[in-house]
C-alpha cells in the first residue's frame, strides 16, 4: 500500500510538471483593420478646446505591438454650425490633435477618417452630464461587509432619458474600471455609482468620472464590459459571442468595417481621498 502512494505521488509529480510546457497554437490572422480611439470629453469648467483622436490597426494575437495608423486626414464637421476642425497628427504617433475645438450640447457632429484611399464616418451628438454633488464612503461595502466602499452621486435631469458613462482611476487596480448607467427608474432622481475593493487602504486616492452618452453608446459599452469582466464567451479559449463593432462605417468599402467608437460627452469628475 504504501508504494501503491508512492507511485501515485510520482504520477502526480510527473503530471503537474507536464502541465508546465508552452503551447503555442497556430492562429490565421485576419488583414489589419482600422482601430478609431475617438472619444472627445469635454470636462466642465474648461473651454474642450484640446482634443486627441489615436488610430491604430488591429494586429496577431501574439503580437506585443500594437500598429498605428500615420499619415491619416482627420477632422470632425458640427454639422449643426457647418463648422470643420481638424486634427494633426504628431509625426509617427498616430495620435491626431486639434487645438481649437468646440463642443456645444446637443449639437451633432460627424467623424471622417481617410486612410488608404477608403473614408471612414461615423455620426454623434454631443451630451451633457450633470455634476458630481457628493461622495459616501463605507468602510462595510462588499459582498462579506468587509471591503471600503466609494459612493458617489449626482442628480438625474427630468426632462430628458439620460445614459452616463462612469470610469474610476485609482492605483489599486491595473486598469481603469468602467461602467454604464441609465435612469430609466430614476428619472429626475439623485442617482449614485460605487466602487469597492479589498486592497482598498487610507490615503489611496480614487479617480470618479462621470460623462454623458448616447443610448447607442450604452448599448456598445455594455456589451464590452460584460466581455472583459466575464461575461458568456470570455474564457480563456472562447471566441466573444459577438463581433463588437462601434458607429465607424467604411463609405469607400463596406465589408472593409473599422472598430472603436466616436463618442462626445460632456464630463465632470473629482479624485477623493480614501479616509
Amino acid at each position: 500500500m504504501k508504494n501503491i502512494k508512492y507511485i501515485l505521488l510520482i504520477l502526480t509529480a510527473v503530471f503537474f510538471t507536464a502541465c508546465e510546457k508552452v503551447v503555442d497554437v497556430d492562429l490565421d490572422t485576419a488583414a489589419p483593420r482600422l482601430v478609431v480611439d475617438a472619444s472627445i470629453n469635454w470636462l466642465k469648467g474648461t473651454d474642450g478646446s484640446q482634443q486627441k483622436i489615436k488610430l491604430t490597426t488591429t494586429t496577431g494575437y501574439y503580437s506585443k505591438d500594437i500598429p498605428i495608423v500615420s499619415g491619416a486626414t482627420v477632422f470632425i464637421t458640427n454639422t449643426t454650425t457647418n463648422t470643420v476642425f481638424n486634427f494633426t497628427e504628431t509625426a509617427g504617433t498616430g495620435e491626431y490633435f486639434c487645438n481649437n475645438f468646440l463642443p456645444v450640447i446637443n449639437n451633432t457632429y460627424v467623424l471622417t477618417v481617410m486612410h488608404n484611399g477608403e473614408t471612414y464616418n461615423a455620426t454623434e451628438k454631443l451630451y451633457a452630464v450633470p455634476k458630481i454633488s457628493r461622495v459616501i464612503q463605507d468602510n462595510e461595502g462588499g459582498f462579506l461587509n468587509e471591503d471600503i466602499e466609494i459612493r458617489f452621486f449626482f442628480m438625474d435631469n427630468p426632462a430628458e432619458n439620460n445614459f452616463y458613462l462612469i470610469r474610476y482611476d485609482t492605483d489599486v487596480l491595473p486598469y481603469a474600471d468602467y461602467n454604464v448607467l441609465d435612469d430609466e427608474f430614476f428619472q429626475g432622481n439623485e442617482m449614485f455609482d460605487f466602487i469597492d475593493n479589498e486592497d482598498f487602504k487610507a490615503g489611496d486616492v480614487v479617480g470618479l468620472n462621470l460623462y454623458g452618452i448616447s443610448e447607442r453608446y450604452n448599448n456598445y459599452m455594455s456589451i464590452v464590459i460584460s466581455m472583459v469582466e466575464g461575461g458568456a464567451g470570455s474564457g480563456p479559449f472562447q471566441t466573444p459571442p459577438v463581433n463588437v463593432r462601434g458607429n465607424m462605417v467604411n463609405q469607400t468599402n463596406s465589408k472593409n468595417f473599422a472598430y472603436g467608437y466616436f463618442r462626445l460627452s460632456e464630463s465632470d469628475k473629482l479624485e477623493y481621498t480614501i479616509q
